[in-house]
């Protein structure tokens, strides 16, 4: 079975660097799934998992936002965060779940709604990734 090379770095440093099958994730035109040969492509991704199929195995990764660079035998991410289920903090994602739900049902004038949505969706993501 061929693969391709994923590489998925973060301002932090690598998160990830191995081979894989295929890679689905969400860029924000649509659902993506790259398998090796694609053609070369630049897309830019929304907040959510990043699936990586191995020998019907899948391994996830919780993606907030970034670019997605394919060539042909290799898949570079370029994320502002990138974490493993293992790395994720549940007690914490749930804390962030819970304080951007409450800043968006208080509907005050101060409150950055987009900014609580975000954070909301990020909290989503992790929680979801690591379940």
């Amino acid at each position: 079975m061929k693969t391709l090379t994923v590489s998925v770095v973060t301002p932090d440093g690598p998160v990830l660097e191995d081979d894989y099958e295929m890679v689905s994730c969400k860029a924000e035109s649509g659902e993506l799934g790259i398998l090796p040969g694609h053609i070369p492509l630049v897309a830019p991704l929304s907040i959510n998992a990043v699936r990586l199929k191995r020998e019907n195995h899948v391994d996830k990764l919780a993606v907030n936002g970034g670019f997605m660079e394919v060539r042909p035998d290799k898949v570079t991410i370029l994320a502002q965060s990138a974490e493993k289920p293992s790395d994720i903090d549940i007690d914490r994602a749930q804390r962030a779940k819970e304080r951007a739900e409450r800043r968006l049902q208080s509907k005050q004038d101060d409150i950055d709604t987009l900014r609580a949505e975000l954070a909301l969706r990020r909290a989503i993501n992790r929680l979801s990734v690591s379940s």
